[in-house]
This record gives C-alpha cells, sequence and structure tokens, in this order.
C-alpha cells in the first residue's frame, strides 16, 4: 500500500478529465493505495472549480469521498509556516498551499501526486 497527498494541480486534472488526470485516476482510485488532500488544497480546488463555473459540490464531494484531508491545528500551521520559509528561500514563488502539501507528505511519508512545477526536485514529489 502506497500513501499518496494529491495537490491542487493533480485534483484539477483528475476532475477535468484530462490526459494527466487520467494518471491521476489510476493511482486516486486504487483501492490499494491511501490517498491524502490538504484542507488548503480543498479550498483551493473548490474555488478555481467556482471560478471556472463548473459544478463545486461535485468536485468537492468527489475529493472527500476519495482521499482522507490532512488536519489543521496552530502546531501543525506553525510547521507549515517553517517549511514556507525555507523553500521561499530556495523557489521565490513556493506558495503557502505548497507548503501545506509539502508538510503533508513529510509527516505521512507520502509521495506528493503534482502537475506543479514548484516541486520540481522535491524527493517526494512525483510530477505528472
Amino acid at each position: 500500500m502506497t500513501d499518496y497527498v494529491v495537490d491542487t494541480h493533480a485534483w484539477i486534472e483528475y476532475l477535468i478529465g484530462s490526459e494527466k488526470g487520467e494518471k491521476i485516476r489510476k493511482v486516486v482510485e486504487d483501492n490499494l493505495n491511501n490517498i491524502f488532500t490538504s484542507i488548503v488544497s480543498l479550498a483551493e480546488i473548490v474555488s478555481i472549480i467556482k471560478r471556472e463555473n463548473h459544478d463545486f459540490n461535485a468536485a468537492y464531494y468527489k475529493v472527500i469521498t476519495l482521499s482522507k484531508l490532512t488536519g489543521v491545528s496552530p502546531e501543525y500551521c506553525k510547521e507549515v509556516g517553517i517549511i514556507h520559509a525555507e523553500m521561499r528561500k530556495k523557489i521565490k514563488d513556493f506558495g503557502l498551499a505548497d507548503a501545506f502539501v509539502l508538510l503533508a507528505a513529510k509527516k505521512l511519508n507520502a509521495k506528493i501526486l503534482t502537475g506543479d512545477k514548484h516541486f520540481k526536485g522535491i524527493k517526494e514529489a512525483i510530477i505528472i
């Protein structure tokens, strides 16, 4: 069994049914895998889908049905802030949401499924 944290970029590809999304589907829908999503990614997904005038409720329920949300606590947020600050030294536009995903992967000893260029060179990342 393999653990994966699916980031916003990968979920959007999955939800729109793109060619990259098909690769994500094979992982996400495989019952032998544990799938996780950062709670911040969930908010981003809903925002993107709504702005594109698609069914954000369907997207929301698909993500929460297929994955477990990673929690947020004051301590967790502090750790995210530290990772974000460290990553910004290397990658100037590394996003705060990316830091939530990276911390989740580190804590869960999981791989990150992403198409986001910010994760290039990060050992936990699998770029689709």
